[in-house]
Formats: C-alpha cells, structure tokens, sequence
C-alpha cells in the first residue's frame, strides 16, 4: 500500500535503505536529498457494531459493487478519542446517536495497513444514511455471519461474548459476496 515514489519534501525519487533504528537497522523508503523518511505506519480505524432496537445494523457503502453489507467504520480524526470517534461515525453515517459503548478489540488488517479499534454501540434514533451508505439491513445477533478478514473477526469477538457461536461464511461465499 505504498504509494510514494518521491520525496514530499525535495522531490528526489525515494530508495529502500536499511538505517540502525531502535532495535536495529530496519529498511523503509528513504530520501538520500534530505533525510526524509516514510515511515508507513498503520492508519486507526474505527468500526462499530451498531445495536440498534435489539438487531445488529449493517450497512453497504455507495462506492461497493455487488451487494455487500459491513459495520460502520471510518478513520479517527486528529483530536478526538476512539470513543468519540465511532459516536461521531455512527451519527454521521446513520443519524444514530450512541447510548452505550464498549470495547470489542483490536484487529491487525495488514492488507490495508490500518488496526481496527472495533466497539459495540447501543444506538437509537431515526436511521437516515449519509450519501455514503446506499443502503442497511438489521439482523438478529444471532444471524450475522461473520466474514474472515478485517471486522469480520470483532463480531466473531463480540458474539462469543453474547454466548453466540461465531459462524464464518467459507471462502467461496466471500468471493461470491465479494466481501473484505
């Protein structure tokens, strides 16, 4: 997930250079011009588990093709907390307004360079999506199958904890769903 080629500082074309860091000389792209580093760290994520009136809501984002539904996610914003965070993500992307919140995990989702922080929200309100969402579905806790990658793992978490057994869609499934 690398996309930089250049220095964002002098221009020069970067190179893979191996200097000594804590813990030894770790190899990152480098700019030999001006010392400037791209240091690729993961991006937070933050994804809720939006209970709303006892059923789990799940919604399809507009930019998806095929018919994939997912939690609500989004990136935490300089400033806030992931708590305040996935509350401003719900509001904003459903018209929800969050009662209670409470920590799932975090999840290592390496394709994407990004870590999960995923919560269980309690939400109430009249659902209106944002332009971002095309559509949303509710379920039972019980009938959401989880997918094997990123979030899909948090609510696999997140039942377990509610005496649910996880069921996980097979691959074939995902590739038919074109799910992530």
């Amino acid at each position: 997930m690398n996309n930089f080629r250049f220095c964002p500082q002098c221009a020069t074309p970067l190179e893979w250079l191996a200097l000594p860091e804590d813990g030894g000389p770790k190899e990152r792209l480098r700019c030999t011009g001006c010392a400037w580093t791209h240091w690729n760290n993961p991006t937070p994520v933050l994804a809720g588990i939006v209970q709303y009136r006892g059923q789990i809501l799940l919604a399809r984002n507009a930019a998806w093709s095929g018919r994939r539904f997912a939690l609500i996610t989004g990136f935490m914003e300089a400033g806030e907390t992931p708590e305040s965070g996935i509350s401003r993500e719900i509001a904003e992307e459903t018209n929800l307004a969050v009662s209670a919140l409470s920590l799932v995990g975090v999840y290592d989702f390496q394709r994407m360079n990004q870590v999960i922080i995923a919560y269980h929200a309690v939400a109430d309100g009249e659902v209106r999506l944002s332009p971002e969402l095309a559509e949303y579905k509710l379920y039972k806790p019980e009938d959401v199958i989880c997918w094997p990658a990123g979030t899909g793992y948090a609510v696999a978490d997140w039942q377990r904890r509610q005496g649910i057994e996880p069921r996980f869609m097979d691959w074939a499934e995902r590739e038919r769903l074109n799910i992530d």
